[in-house]
């Protein structure tokens, strides 16, 4: 981890050197434990000041400066319906050549999810509230898709994994 509070995602441990490790980023929203997929994650770190948007949809917390450019900030609670959170992290993502931050209660890190147990999970956006989802849908549908194929982890399955809640 940098002085800065940030971690490269591929900081947190390093693949199979025959790349076959599926590698999610497991993160606590709210209630929800979801792993996020990491080859969109570009690094976790602190939440930054934010500065608030004038007709912004609900999800969207504000926005941040990350690395000299400014960067929208989707509180993922609010996919969820839930209020905001004193979220404790940012997971910056790539998604479409464009960078978004989504504010989330803790990052857990990496964990390898073999192909079975991601097809045995519920995807994080089984339990979404389905008015974001349509918001989001509409307004960006590359983050949709991102979203789509992030997976809710029970917590027998995190812990299964090496995972703990925090």
């Amino acid at each position: 981890m940098s002085p800065d509070g940030t971690t490269q995602a591929g900081g947190f441990a390093p693949g199979p050197a025959n790349g076959a490790a599926n590698w999610w980023l497991a993160c606590r929203i709210g209630r929800h434990l979801c792993a996020l997929p990491s080859a969109s994650v570009v690094e976790t770190m602190r939440p930054l000041p934010l500065q608030a948007m004038a007709r912004a949809p609900r999800f969207v917390a504000g926005v941040s400066i990350v690395r000299g450019a400014p960067v929208p900030v989707v509180d993922a609670a609010a996919l969820f319906g839930e209020s905001a959170t004193d979220a404790r992290r940012l997971v910056i993502v790539r998604v479409a050549g464009r960078t978004i931050a989504l504010r989330v209660d803790s990052v857990l890190g990496l964990r390898d999810m073999p192909g079975e147990t991601l097809s045995e999970l519920p995807p994080l956006l089984r339990q979404a509230n389905a008015d974001i989802v349509s918001a989001i849908g509409l307004l960006d549908a590359e983050l949709l898709l991102f979203l789509r194929a992030a997976r809710l982890v029970p917590e027998e399955t995190a812990d299964s994994e090496g995972g703990q809640a925090k």
